[in-house]
C-alpha cells in the first residue's frame, strides 16, 4: 500500500501526465499521502484521484497538487508563499521544503487543527497557519512572491491580487461547477498577465468563517 513501488507507480503516472519539476515529482514520491486521509480511505492514498476528507473537503488528486506546485514554482526566485484552503495538508506538505515560508489559510477550524498536528508529525515547520476567510488573504504578511489556492473562486479574488508581489504568481481555479479553468496570474510592473493551464474541478472558494 505504501511501498515504493506504489509511490513509484503515482510518480511515473504524473509523468506521462506532463509533469516535468523533478523536485515536485520527487516530494509526489516522498510525502506519504496515506497519512493524510482517513484509513479507511489509506488503500486508496497512492492512486490518481481525489479523495474525501470530510467537512465536504476532499484531498486533491495528485497530479493537480503537482500541476499547481510546477506552475507557482516555475521561476520562482522568492520566499514567501501564501496557501489558500489549507485543508488536509498534503499541498502544503508537498511545497513546504520546496520554499522558505508558507502562510496557510483555512476557513475550516477543525480541519487546521488535525493539520497543524499532521504537519508538526512530519517535522514541517515553515508553515504559519490561520483560520480565516481565503477571499480575504492574509495581508498581514505580504506582499507574497506566489499565491496557491486550493478552492474555485468564481472570479480571481481581488484582495490575493493586491498581495501578490511584483512578478509574482497566483494559481487558482476559476469559474462555476464544472467549468473551472486552472488560471495562472502574474503581476508585472503594471499589469496583471493570465493564462489558462485547462479544465479541473473544485470545491468552491467559500465566503465568511
Amino acid at each position: 500500500m505504501t511501498s515504493a513501488r506504489t509511490r513509484d507507480r503515482l510518480v511515473q503516472r504524473l509523468k506521462d501526465q506532463g509533469i516535468r519539476s523533478r523536485d515536485v515529482l520527487e516530494q509526489v514520491r516522498k510525502v506519504p499521502r496515506h497519512l493524510f486521509v482517513d484509513e479507511a480511505l489509506s488503500s486508496r492514498a497512492y492512486e490518481d484521484t481525489a479523495l474525501p476528507i470530510g467537512h465536504g473537503q476532499t484531498i486533491s488528486q495528485p497530479y493537480i497538487v503537482a500541476r499547481m506546485t510546477e506552475a507557482l514554482l516555475a521561476d520562482f526566485t522568492g520566499e514567501s508563499v501564501l496557501e489558500i484552503g489549507t485543508g488536509c495538508g498534503y499541498q502544503t506538505a508537498i511545497l513546504a521544503p520546496l520554499v522558505k515560508r508558507i502562510y496557510s489559510v483555512e476557513r475550516i477550524r477543525e480541519l487546521l487543527q488535525k493539520t497543524r498536528q499532521r504537519l508538526r508529525d512530519l517535522d514541517i515547520y515553515n508553515v504559519q497557519f490561520r483560520p480565516g476567510d481565503g477571499w480575504e488573504g492574509w495581508p498581514k504578511y505580504g506582499p507574497y512572491d506566489g499565491i496557491i489556492v486550493a478552492a474555485a473562486a468564481a472570479v480571481v479574488p481581488e484582495k490575493l491580487l493586491e498581495q501578490l508581489a511584483p512578478g509574482g504568481r497566483l494559481v487558482v481555479p476559476v469559474g462555476p461547477p464544472g467549468r473551472q479553468d486552472l488560471t495562472v496570474v502574474t503581476r508585472k510592473d503594471d499589469h496583471f498577465e493570465q493564462v489558462s493551464l485547462g479544465a479541473v474541478s473544485f470545491v468552491p472558494l467559500v465566503a465568511g468563517r
